[in-house]
C-alpha cells in the first residue's frame, strides 16, 4: 500500500503498526445499488477486534462514476487505541497542576477511510459551508 502514491499519502506512521497485520485486500462489484466493496482482512491485533473492514460504496452510474454515498464498518478499537482520534492532556489555569482534562482531536489516519462523511437525506439541512465541505469530501473519497 505505501508503493502506492495515493495510498501512501494516507497512512501516517501511527497507522504503520496496525497494518502489519492486514493480511489480505478483496474487492467485490455490487449490483443493487452499483457500485463496489473493498474488504480488507486482518489478523488478531493489538488495535481493534474487527478481523474484516469494509467500505460499501454506492455510485451514481452516468457518463462518470460518481460516488453517492459510501458506507465503512464501525471498527471496535481496544481502549486507548484508536487511530483516528489524538489525546491531549490540558492543565487549565484553575485546576490543580495533578488534573488534566483529556481533549479528543480527529487525526489524520488511513482507518478514517472507515468513516465516510454522511450526506444528510433532507437538501434543506446543508447550508452553503456544508454543501461545499461536503463536496469536497465526497471528491476526496
Amino acid at each position: 500500500m505505501k508503493n502506492n502514491e495515493v495510498l501512501a499519502e494516507e497512512i501516517s506512521e501511527r497507522d504503520e503498526g496496525a497494518l502489519k497485520f492486514l493480511k489480505d485486500i478483496k474487492w467485490s462489484r455490487i449490483d443493487n445499488p452499483k457500485g463496489f466493496k473493498p474488504e480488507f482482512y486482518f489478523d488478531t491485533n493489538p488495535y481493534f477486534t474487527n478481523t474484516v473492514l469494509t467500505k460499501t460504496n454506492h455510485m451514481i452510474d452516468e457518463d462518470e462514476p460518481i460516488l453517492e454515498k459510501a458506507i465503512g464498518t464501525e471498527i471496535q478499537w481496544h481502549p486507548g487505541k484508536c487511530l483516528m482520534q489524538k489525546i491531549l492532556k490540558k492543565s487549565p489555569r484553575r485546576v490543580q497542576r495533578t488534573q488534566n482534562l483529556l481533549q479528543r482531536l480527529k487525526t489524520e489516519s488511513f482507518f478514517n477511510f472507515f468513516n465516510p462523511p454522511q450526506v444528510p437525506e433532507d437538501d434543506e439541512d446543508i447550508d452553503e459551508d456544508m454543501s461545499e465541505e461536503l463536496q469536497n469530501q465526497m471528491e476526496q473519497e
